[in-house]
């Protein structure tokens, strides 16, 4: 099951930043967000490919920023195969090295393994910062329902032991 994920207070992280890009990996944190919204995964007959709860959640999030005074873009990963960060090919890496560069900051949407590639990839004097946290792993079953939504149900989150 997807890992759980509680959101991190990014804007006073981003105090006195102009512009930061936001990486989002598709599969947990959207899964996390559609679940606490109680909302389908995806619906295949609108978008098979976006999560409509996740885009709500980060448009949000980019105007949160904007009336901080912060410009957003968005590091889009449509096709399935890009949804997972930890498991990007060195083209997906090169390509995100390439956008980050015109921005003064990033801001990871996933795991601490998403936060790693996007450190490993990005100039060493670009701020890289979290925007959730991880709480555990979820826990329940996958549902296919008419009309094509796909949605979780009876998701409990399993903590994480930390050592």
């Amino acid at each position: 099951m997807p890992v759980h994920f509680e959101d991190l207070d990014v804007t006073a992280t981003l105090s006195g930043i102009r512009s930061a890009l936001i990486v989002p990996c598709n599969l947990c944190p959207a899964v996390t967000v559609a679940i606490r919204e109680k909302r389908p995964f995806l619906r295949f007959f609108r978008s098979w490919v976006k999560s409509a709860p996740f885009e709500a959640y980060l448009k949000t999030l980019q105007d949160r920023l904007a009336k901080e005074g912060v410009r957003t873009d968005i590091f889009r990963n449509r096709l399935p195969h890009t949804w997972f960060m930890c498991m990007w090919t060195a083209r997906r890496r090169r390509k995100l090295q390439k956008r980050a560069k015109n921005h003064d900051a990033v801001v990871v949407l996933g795991c601490e393994s998403a936060t790693r590639t996007v450190r490993e990839v990005v100039p060493p004097d670009l701020s890289v910062i979290e925007g959730m946290r991880t709480t555990g792993i979820m826990n329940g079953r996958l549902r296919l329902r008419w009309p094509g939504h796909l949605a979780f149900e009876n998701c409990e989150v399993v903590p994480l032991s930390r050592s």
